[in-house]
Order: structure tokens, then C-alpha cells, then sequence
């Protein structure tokens, strides 16, 4: 692999990303103005009707972001004239042919202009509507890859997908291409084209129903997990994001292709500063159910590996490997995560947040301190069951027949018992494959990067993505839970 160095490669480029107001790709966006002011244009794909909506989002949903802090004090006043003179948005929509740019010219420019093109976009809910999933993940994918074909200048296409596009399997994961068809549990007949005609279908006999928006959501939700367990993905993320895969790796002809699979991404470990995260993301969900108190049994065996890699080393490993296969024909993979190299155990999880929210409690509704006790670990599902039944589900049951003895006299109290138990059952069927995962992955490919990494590149240690370095106790206790209470649990 012949290397030059990082910044050097980044200099005079011309980059399109989708997914601009993702928090991964926010990251990647101030990372790359920041160490390489020589960028010449990253042009942000934004899911708006029009130029001034998008210039709406940019600087509302982008721009303003506390991420950017570290760039902003550090260009001052010149910070937004350097803004507009590197950053353009692009108003558009993945799920569109030519991704919704129906502006000519712009379209036209980008075509000559564009370099690299790092697809983020996605729907991450594991069970987001079946149609909605599939234009978003699947053929989404499809649609930046002919927009990619056509830059006369392309030199890499960087599609950010996830190492669980590998379902529920145990044992050591590899860093693989998926084929057209494949499927995890060997069920035969997965055609990607038939799963647009069943989601199309299915909205049809919904709407001649005339159901409700909420019920159509609902039904649209549940058939996009029956499809994934049919197939043998536990969701519907997962899912559609494999067929993504096998989409890109199908069409790409001679594009170079790198698949960066992260695990489950949580907050910045050191860039632009420790601590930032936008969202709630899987493990994150436990936290904050824990830290409000709605969580008092901790799902999961505190034996097994909780794969986690913070948002900048990802942002890192996707900087590098884009630029160490630049016009390199070929189809490269790396899985982007931790439980192979540091692992981390979900006991460890359970001690620090005890730790931390017993001296940082969270607020009640009436910001009163939220006290957490130690909670009991459940190391399977059928334990978990048996817990919730047994701490809540009984109570719950005893509550509706005093409720209706005593003429609803107790219906907040049993209202608010059941949203909290319906929300904790939720997130743990939904989660479960992932706090019961018994497999690891595979990070060969990534560990080679890295060793080039550090022998062709002198900057190399401005890309950092060895979670080698991190000691899990600190990181949590005094970034990631920080970070959570300050960004998240408002």
C-alpha cells in the first residue's frame, strides 16, 4: 500500500457527505476543516425541498452544533466566511435519483468538482418503518453510489454501514462482503427488489384500510422485523443495511469501495474534545433508563463483551482508510470496534454507572435526586422475564383491579407504571441482540491500516482509532456519562 501523508492527500480535495446532520458525519466534517483548512469544497447533502432550507439546516442542525466549538474559537471572527467558503449544502434526499439535486448546475458542477464521496446517511431506529428503511439504507445506498459513477473525478466511494450487518452469530465475525441473496440463516429467496414490491404491497392494503397514521406505522414497523427475522437479522437496521451492502458491492463495477462496520459508536474520546454525543444510542438507552430510575434490573450477562468504539476514532479509521485507497480498484472492509482488541464487559458498565449517578444523580419531574440502587445483572432474556414479571408485572396487575375497585382512584399511579414498564420491555426486546451478543469482530483488516498507518504516515497520530489506548472505567465515568448528562439527559 503506498501511502503519503494524511493531510497531504486531503489537500485540494473536493468531498460530497451524506448524512450531514448525523452525528458521525459531524464529526468527520470538523475534523477534516479543522486539520486541513486546504480542503477545497465539502458539499453537505441535506435532506431539504429547497437551497434556503438547506442553508436552514446547515447552520441550525450543523454549524451551530457545540461541536464545532474548538473551530470556531479557534478562526474567531473568520469563521463563518471560512464556512462559506468551503462548505456547501446541497438540498436533496438520498432515496431520489440523482439524490434530489434538481438544480442543474449545481448538480452539473458537482459531477466535475467531487473526489471522494462519504455516504453516512441512514435510518438508525432498529425498528423503523419497513418502507422508509429500505428507501433510506438500501436504496439510498444505491443512489449515492450512480451519483458517484458519474463525478469524473471520483477517486474513492466510503459508505458507512455496521458491523451487526452480521446478525446474532457467535464466535469470531469476519471482515466479508455480503453477496446479492445471501442470507444469515440460509433461507433462500431474498431479492431485494421482491422486498420493495412486499413493502409497497403491504402500504397499499394499509391505506385501503383507512387506518390511522399511528396504526400504519406501527404495522409498517412490525413487518420490516418479520422480513429481518426471516432472513435471519434481528432488525430491521441491520437488515436493510446488509442489503445496502450488497448493492454497493454488486454495482460498484470499478469504484473503490470501503465499508467502514463501526460497533456500537458512543461519545468523542479526545476530538474536537472529550465527551460530545447527540442522540441516544444503544447501551446509552440502559444508561438513561438507569440513571432516571426506570431501570432497576440491568439486562445483560456481565460475563460477555460490550463492543463499543468512540464517535472520533471512528471518524479517524473512515479519514484514513479513504485515504489509503484512493483510486484503488477494489472492495475493501473494515470492521471499526473494540471487542477483539480492548474489550470492555458489561459488568464493568453496571459498576460505573452505579458509581456515577449515585454521586450525579439525574432529576425527577419534580428535580427531585433520582437515588440508584446496585441492580441485578439478568444474563438472559428468560431471566429478565422472569424479573419483570415478578417486580412489576404482578404490582401492575394488583394496581388495575384496586384501580377499578375504587373507581379509577388510582389511575395516574397505574398509567404511569405501565408507560414505564411498556418502555423498559420495549427497549430491551429491541436491544436484545445486542446485550446477549456472543460474537466478536474481526478487526484484521483495521489493525493492517493501522500498522501502515504508522509507518507511511507522519501524522499519523492525528488519526487515532486504537481503542488500545482508552481505559473503559475513566472513559466512562469521566467522559461518556459526563457527556450524556450534559448533551443527552436534559
Amino acid at each position: 500500500m503506498e501511502l503519503v501523508g494524511i493531510l497531504e492527500s486531503l489537500e485540494n480535495k473536493t468531498i460530497l457527505v451524506t448524512g450531514a446532520t448525523g452525528f458521525v458525519a459531524k464529526i468527520f466534517v470538523e475534523k477534516v476543516l479543522r486539520v486541513q483548512p486546504n480542503v477545497k469544497k465539502l458539499y453537505l447533502l441535506l435532506r431539504a425541498p429547497h437551497t434556503k432550507s438547506a442553508i436552514q439546516r446547515l447552520h441550525n442542525e450543523v454549524l451551530g452544533k457545540e461541536v464545532f466549538r474548538v473551530l470556531r474559537q479557534k478562526l474567531g471572527s473568520g469563521f463563518d466566511s471560512f464556512m462559506s467558503e468551503k462548505v456547501i449544502p446541497v438540498p436533496g434526499d438520498i432515496t431520489c435519483k440523482n439524490l434530489g439535486v434538481e438544480e442543474t448546475d449545481l448538480r452539473d458542477k458537482m459531477w466535475r468538482e467531487v473526489d471522494i464521496v462519504v455516504n453516512i446517511a441512514a435510518t438508525v431506529n432498529f425498528d423503523e418503518r419497513y418502507d422508509d428503511s429500505l428507501f433510506i439504507n438500501t436504496m439510498g445506498a444505491k443512489h449515492v453510489l450512480e451519483f458517484a459513477k458519474k463525478c469524473s473525478k471520483l477517486q474513492i466511494f466510503v459508505h458507512v454501514s455496521t458491523a451487526y450487518v452480521g446478525g446474532q452469530q457467535e464466535g469470531l465475525m469476519l471482515e466479508k462482503p455480503y453477496q446479492m441473496g445471501e442470507t444469515l440463516n440460509g433461507t433462500l429467496g431474498l431479492d431485494i427488489q421482491q422486498e420493495l414490491k412486499v413493502a409497497e404491497e403491504r402500504l397499499k392494503e394499509l391505506q385501503a384500510e383507512k387506518i390511522t397514521i399511528k396504526e400504519e406505522r406501527i404495522a409498517m414497523k412490525e413487518l420490516g422485523l418479520k422480513r429481518a427475522r426471516l432472513y435471519g437479522w434481528p432488525n430491521t437496521y441491520a437488515f436493510t443495511k446488509a442489503m445496502g451492502e450488497m448493492l454497493l458491492g454488486h454495482y460498484r463495477e470499478n469504484i473503490p469501495l470501503v465499508i467502514i462496520r463501526p460497533t456500537i459508536i458512543t461519545s468523542t474520546y479526545n476530538e474536537p474534545f472529550p465527551g460530545w454525543i447527540e442522540g441516544v444510542r444503544t447501551i446509552d438507552s440502559l444508561i438513561l433508563g438507569y440513571g432516571k430510575g426506570r431501570l432497576t434490573g440491568f439486562p445483560g450477562d456481565p460475563k460477555l463483551i460490550m463492543d463499543v468504539i468512540p464517535g472520533d476514532m471512528v471518524v479517524n479509521s473512515i479519514i484514513v482508510a479513504m485515504v489509503a485507497h484512493l483510486n484503488h480498484s477494489s472492495e475493501f472492509i473494515y470492521h471499526v470496534g473494540s471487542s477483539v482488541r480492548h474489550p470492555a464487559q458489561f459488568a464493568m458498565l453496571r459498576e460505573t454507572s452505579y458509581r456515577y449517578f449515585s454521586v450525579n444523580p439525574c432529576m425527577d419531574s419534580y428535580e427531585k435526586p433520582v437515588k440508584v440502587g446496585r441492580v441485578e445483572m439478568l444474563s438472559t432474556m428468560d431471566d429478565f422475564r422472569r424479573y419483570m414479571a415478578i417486580r412489576y408485572l404482578i404490582p401492575l396487575k394488583v394496581l388495575q383491579v384496586l384501580n377499578m375497585a375504587f373507581c379509577q382512584y388510582f389511575k395516574g399511579i397505574y398509567g404511569d407504571l405501565k408507560r414505564k414498564i411498556n418502555f423498559v420491555m420495549r427497549l430491551v426486546e429491541l436491544y436484545e441482540p445486542y446485550l446477549y451478543f456472543k460474537g466478536v469482530f474481526d478487526d484484521l483488516n483495521t489493525e493492517m491500516l493501522r500498522k501502515a498507518a504508522l509507518v507511511n504516515y507522519d501524522d499519523a497520530s492525528m488519526f487515532q482509532f486504537d481503542p488500545k489506548c482508552i481505559n473503559w472505567e475513566n472513559y466512562f465515568m469521566n467522559i461518556h456519562f459526563p457527556g450524556l448528562v450534559k448533551y443527552v439527559f436534559k
